[in-house]
């Protein structure tokens, strides 16, 4: 597979990529209860590195200590401690040979591990459709979030910046804001979450505001020599079917609106990371490119190296990500290239916990011997 488009290179920012395959960013809830990376995290993280993916985007990762944290043994970015237990990923990553960025996220209402015992919070106060997920730690219902106001709003945003200089001093490649899967930035974007009547809801220029605010925040604090990132999706991690409610014209409103942040990738998941949306006849990858003009990266069942390549090949995606096939095999581009068949994912590779312990305890009930394990 050499010659594919898959494994050629890519120029994302100031960095030239070897290949389009991005690994997806994975909740693997293995850091410490005080939000710190681990050294097997470090571990976990390099051997993408050493696997030969083209850039590792993290697990999502929480931004403040008040309501961000979305899971118990999520890591944070906000203590120097936490800082201090990054700069080991890192340093395992890039002497590897890899690149990462740092996925920052927020919650809200989606919260449901905060060991400070304190109340979500969100736009407004709806509650979450569905049940907490048992594999992140958690069980039953969502709690009702309290209605953030315009000084929760402002520091919140100011804790995407502050949480970006951090990354930045851990020595991230660069930032991705999470916007997607239901949590606080796709909350405001959202007229069922988002019921305000002030300046932060209502047309979708006013739920834009809090997005475009983050993304401005970030910009501030990540250099031009770094990496900066937003994902989107129209599902939520309590709602697989969820779109958004205008269709065509609010995906060519949102996708426009960041075609204005300079120097910008956009991470866009779907169920389908191939399939056309809103009768337009272009994936929702397609349409990102198509009104941003920024580089795309594509998710969703494009573990097929026909899907993925058809995908690039089109221009309606420049990179692809891959989560379950990258939680499968480490080496999944190492292998490809050589034209090997990558080891296949398995339901219970994250079950009855999705972290690292549980992808280690089915690779010793297969053969003894951790697949994870260097073996490229």
């Amino acid at each position: 597979m050499s010659d594919t488009l898959l494994h050629s290179p890519f120029g994302l920012g100031p960095h030239t990529l070897p290949n389009r395959l991005v690994v997806a960013p994975l909740t693997r809830v293995s850091a410490t209860p005080d939000g710190c990376a681990t050294a097997e995290m470090a571990e976990y993280y390099r051997r993408y590195a050493q696997g030969g993916w083209g850039l590792i985007v993290s697990e999502a990762t929480y931004v403040d200590d008040h309501a961000a944290q979305g899971y118990f043994r999520q890591p944070g970015i906000v203590t120097p401690a936490q800082i201090a237990a990054w700069q080991q990923v890192t340093d395992a990553v890039h002497g590897a040979g890899g690149r990462i960025v740092l996925q920052l996220s927020h919650a809200g209402a989606l919260g449901q591990g905060n060991p400070r015992g304190r109340a979500t919070v969100a736009p407004s106060a709806v509650r979450p459709a569905g049940e907490i997920a048992r594999r992140y730690r958690g069980m039953g219902p969502y709690a009702i979030p309290t209605p953030l106001d315009e000084a929760g709003i402002t520091a919140i945003i100011a804790a995407f910046g502050q949480a970006a200089r951090n990354a930045m001093q851990a020595g991230f490649d660069g930032v991705e804001i999470h916007g997607a899967n239901g949590y606080l930035i796709h909350q405001f974007l959202t007229p069922d979450s988002n019921r305000r009547t002030d300046g932060w809801g209502g047309a979708l220029e006013n739920r834009l505001r809090f997005p475009l605010a983050v993304l401005q925040a970030v910009r501030q604090e990540v250099p031009a020599d770094r990496i900066l990132g937003l994902r989107l999706s129209q599902s939520r991690a309590n709602d697989a079917s969820a779109q958004w409610q205008d269709g065509a014209a609010e995906a060519e409103g949102i996708f426009s609106a960041m075609g204005r942040v300079p120097g910008l990738y956009l991470h866009i998941s779907s169920h389908t990371g191939c399939a056309p949306v809103f009768d337009s006849g272009r994936s929702l990858a397609g349409l990102a490119r198509h009104h941003s003009g920024h580089p795309v990266i594509a998710n969703g069942r494009l573990e097929s190296g026909d899907l993925a390549e058809s995908l690039l090949a089109s221009g309606e995606a420049d990179l692809i990500s891959l989560g379950k096939a990258a939680i499968a095999d480490p080496f999944w581009p190492a292998k490809t290239l050589r034209g090997e068949a990558p080891q296949a994912f398995h339901p219970d590779m994250i079950s009855p916990v999705a972290d690292l312990t549980s992808r280690m305890a089915w690779d010793w009930s297969q053969s003894g011997v951790p697949a994870n394990m260097p073996t490229a």
